[in-house]
Formats: C-alpha cells, structure tokens, sequence
C-alpha cells in the first residue's frame, strides 16, 4: 500500500524516511566523512531514532545483531567508507553464518570517485559479496528509497541474513522525489509444501519405532516454538538442538536430551546413533554437529523441513525433505498427526540420561559449570544470556537452562570471538527491562573490551562473567589432547587487572576466585544497575566435557578426562 504526497529531499533525508517507514528506532554506528550527511539527519531525527555510538565498528555490528536475535527486528548498523566500512565485516559474517537480519549502511567516497583509489574507498560490495544475502550500491539518488525498501524486505524474506548498502556521499546530498510507503509484507514461504508431501511425512513418522527431533534455529527465527512442543508431545519423541537451536525448546521438558554434536550430551550422540527416524527441523547439519559424516546416524531415515533449498541435500542425503517455514509445516502436520508412543524408545533415553548425565568434578577448587548454574539460578531464568566464543560458551550451552525463545545469543557458525559484548549491548538496547548477561574468556574479552565504554556511556547494566583461566581455553584444551601439551601461544600470561580495567572505564570490577563467594558475588552484581565485570578466575586445566574427538562418529564421544585415542594427526 501506498500513502502520501511525493516532495523532493535530500538523500540523506530518503535513508533516515525509509528507515522509519521500516520501523527502525535504534541504529549503532559510528561516524566518518562520508556519512556525515546521514548523522547530520540523525540529529535532527534524535528523538525517532537513537543512535548508539559503540568503541569500533565491530562493536556497532555485533551490537546490531545481538538486537536481532534477541528482539526479532532487523538490527541496523552504520560505518563511515574505507576502514569503517571493513571494520564491520566480521560482524556481517557472523550475521550471515548464523542467519541473522541485519542492514548494514556504508558511506562511500562520490560516485564520480569511485574506482579511482581514493582517499578512503574501498569496493565493500566486492567484499562483502560472500558474506551478505545481498548488497547493493547506490549511484543514482532516485534509486535510493527503493532500494532501502528491498534491502529490508530481503535481510527479513525466507531466511534471514545481513544485506549491505553502499551509499557514496553525493547520494546524499542530491535530492529526489520522496513519496512515503508501507513496508511490504513479509509472507511465509509456503509455495513448496504439497499435500503429498505432508502424507509422506507423516507416514515416515507414524511408521517409526524410534523417532528423534534435531531441532535448529529455524525454529527461532520462523517463531515455531509452540507448534515444535505440540508436535513434540503428539510425536512423544526426544528432541535435541544445535548450538543456534538452543532456547527453541524448553530445557526442563522431560523429553529434552540437551545439545547434540562435538559438545553436546552423549544421551544426544546416542539418540542420534540408535534413532530410526531424524526429524530436522530448521538445521544445517554443521560439521560440530554431524562428526564423521559417514556414521551420521546411521540407522535412520533423514526427513528434513528448511526454508533454503540450498541445504537440502548439502551435507547430508535425505530421504524426504521439504522446502518451506516450518512453522507452517509443523501447523499442517500437527492438524493430521495421530497421537503417537514409543515407550520402549523413551524408556531407553531415560536409560540413557540417567547414565550420562552432564557432570564435572567437584571439588573447592572454583569451577566455571557451577557459576553458570549458579548465574541460572539466581537470575531465575529471566535473564537474556550472551557468549563469547570458546570454552565458556559451551560451558554456557551445557549447564545453563533456556526455556523462552531469544534467550541465548551465540555466535555459532562463525565462532566469533570478542562478539559477545557487543551483542549484550545490543540486546540491552532491544530489551530495557530485561537483565543481560554477557558469559565471557578471558581471550575473547580481550578483543573487544573496549566496549565496555559504551555500556557506561549509555548506562546499560549488562555483567560480564568473565571465566578466566588465563588461556585461550577451547585452542589449549585441543593442544592438550591432540598435540602433545605443545602448548604454543595459548598461555596468557598477561599482568592485566580485568576488575581495574573495568574501573578504568567506569564499570564496576568484582573479583571471584573462591567457592563459597559465587552467590554473594553474583547476587551483588544483580543488585548494582551499573556495568558490572565478574572476573572468575578458574584453574587453566579445565577442560570442555563431553566431547567428539576430531575424525570421530558422534558415538565415540568422550565424556570425562579419558584417554583420547582419536587417530587424530596433527593437520588434519
């Protein structure tokens, strides 16, 4: 539908209509030459679109996605041309790998520029082609309106991911016709599902003995959380999530087995091993998940429901697949599905969560599991959780509880360190009434600690729980068991004083080092309305259990400190 009387403005007046058409009420960015038209129209708009000025370019990404995954919105991101533009790349992929909405905005030198090595141009659009769902430059102002439209409608249409668009700077200052409109729906994609296909369906499930749910993140992204837990109770099947999946079913149903894959449960690898019928729902079959790829559950049938085609068949054969949301497949399915049992089949994964339960040795030494049970139990599962990437994180997926969608924002396939921060002040943004958590390493806080400027420049309360073992943990750990203990560049051994670094940019610094002070410490966090870093210091020998040595079928998962035979070599 369209409205309103066409006037002729500046381009830098189109951007910031076009973004308030879209909804848009917070960009993060950070400002340079070639996009000080556009900050100049933020100025004037301040009180329709708050602009959060993060440390760095990175940081504005990040940020913008952590929005995303935690509110739903597209998150928006601007950089300036040149190096502020290559500053949000890794912030992209991380969008694109994890199938996240995201509009990213670059300044570019002017058109008649371009192609000409000038002073800070560089071909964004080249560089990010394989980390985008699309990019666009603009090189005629009376394009512009239309295509801020279609970046939108793409970054959110089918599945998600980041879109790019390059603005140079005399784009907006020239002037066009501007004639306001209504946002294009977003519809389903459900042209692909066939009635003979759901029959098909449910024929593979009502003939299965032994069904397994391998749920992803399509589930949160295509808000099919109720329709997955009806489906699951009429299936009465067990039902385990990828690192993206978590968060997309309830961790206290009985019928969860956790998370599956290179650091999920063995009740998971098993399940997987043993199930006759795989019910993937909205997931990639990553490498962390699969294993060898030649033992991926081996007895069962693959059906797979995913909105993009290209993942049908990409990995792994299937023997039935379909192309479409799949909350809409799950409605269709879930209207004709017959209760189902399979009590001989649910008896055995009782079996098997009671004989491997997810453990760690206790002890008085302080141990990063029982702080996240602890931060899980204090926060009476109403906090929003972010990670870092390494050691911490899959501590963080194993040991804390999600049962609401959009609580655990992770970067998973990128595995991006330093993303963390930057996501918790996205989704403080996004979430004002909510408590966020940022669960960190020492490593990853490193890169992109000076974030924590931006969290007190704004007055956002997010706490870092930073579990230091002075290590880059998950590259050690793999050192310890693969290489020998050739512990090469992974000890970090530095003198810095992560609770005065915190106090150096206005933020509180907490230390934690003993037991018995992980619920005063946490619980004094909680209570300060301030930035908050927890520095947890915990023993360097820590190792991630379970886990799927390198080459290995997920059934050769190793859940405590054993001897780690894989035939794994070096380079592999």
């Amino acid at each position: 539908m369209k409205g309103g009387n066409k006037l002729q403005i500046t381009g830098g007046k189109i951007l910031i209509k076009c973004l308030l058409e879209q909804g848009v009420d917070t960009v993060f960015g950070f400002p340079g030459g070639t996009v000080l038209n556009i900050y100049d129209e933020l100025y004037h708009h301040k009180t329709k679109i708050k602009h959060i000025l993060t440390s760095h370019e990175q940081g504005a990404a990040h940020a913008a996605d952590g929005y995303a995954r935690s509110t739903g919105k597209v998150g928006v991101c601007i950089a300036t041309s040149g190096p502020g533009a290559t500053n949000l790349v890794t912030g992209i992929a991380t969008a694109y790998m994890d199938s996240v909405p995201l509009i990213a905005i670059t300044g570019n030198v002017p058109v008649s520029l371009l192609g000409k090595d000038s002073f800070q141009e560089i071909d964004i659009m080249g560089v990010t082609m394989p980390i985008t769902k699309h990019n666009f430059i603009v090189k005629d102002v009376k394009d512009l309106a239309a295509t801020i439209r279609k970046a939108f409608y793409l970054a959110q249409e089918g599945r998600p991911g980041p879109v790019l668009i390059d603005i140079p700077k005399d784009i907006t200052i020239k002037k066009a016709d501007y004639k306001a409109q209504k946002p294009k729906k977003i519809t389903k994609m459900t042209e692909y599902i066939t009635d003979k296909d759901i029959e098909k369906t449910l024929q593979m499930i009502e003939t299965s003995q032994k069904p397994l749910i391998y749920a992803g993140g399509g589930i949160i992204w295509g808000e099919a959380e109720k329709e997955l837990a009806q489906f699951v109770q009429t299936i009465q099947s067990p039902v385990c999530c990828s690192l993206m999946g978590i968060s997309g079913f309830p961790a206290d149903d009985p019928l969860y087995i956790g998370m599956v894959g290179m650091h999920g449960t063995k009740t998971a690898s098993l399940a997987t091993t043993h199930c006759d019928l795989m019910i993937v729902l909205g997931a990639r079959f990553s490498d962390r998940v699969v294993g060898k790829l030649e033992q991926f559950a081996p007895g069962a049938k693959i059906l797979h429901v995913d909105i993009d085609a290209a993942e049908i068949n990409k990995n792994v054969q299937t023997h039935h697949h379909i192309i479409g949301d799949v909350k809409e497949v799950l409605k269709k399915i879930n209207h004709k599905l017959k209760k189902q049992t399979h009590k001989k089949w649910l008896e055995q994964i009782k079996g098997w969560k009671t004989k491997y339960p997810l453990v760690y040795k206790k002890d008085k030494k302080l141990k990063p599991q029982y702080i996240i049970e602890k931060v899980y139990e204090l926060t009476k599962n109403k906090a929003i959780v972010t990670t870092e990437v390494g050691q911490h994180q899959m501590w963080a997926a194993q040991y804390y509880s999600w049962n609401k969608a959009r609580t655990f924002i992770s970067s998973g396939g990128l595995g991006t360190m330093g993303f963390g921060l930057g996501a918790a002040i996205g989704t403080q943004v996004g979430n004002p009434k909510k408590r966020v958590l940022n669960i960190a390493g020492d490593g990853s806080f490193r890169m992109n600690c000076h974030e924590l400027a931006t969290a007190v420049e704004y007055e956002l309360p997010v706490i870092i729980v930073l579990i230091n073992n002075s290590a880059l943990g998950m590259v050690r750990q793999w050192q310890n068991l693969f290489y020998d203990s050739r512990f090469s560049h992974t000890h970090l051994d530095h003198k810095t004083d992560f609770c005065k670094l915190a106090e150096a940019y206005g933020a509180v610094g907490l230390k934690l080092d003993k037991t018995e002070d992980v619920e005063k410490v946490i619980k004094k966090a909680l209570a300060l309305k301030r930035p908050v870093v927890i520095d947890c210091k915990i023993e360097r020998e820590e190792n991630v259990y379970p886990m799927v040595p390198p080459g290995k079928a997920l059934q050769d998962i190793i859940i405590a400190n054993e001897e780690c035979d894989t035939g794994f070599q070096p380079g592999d």
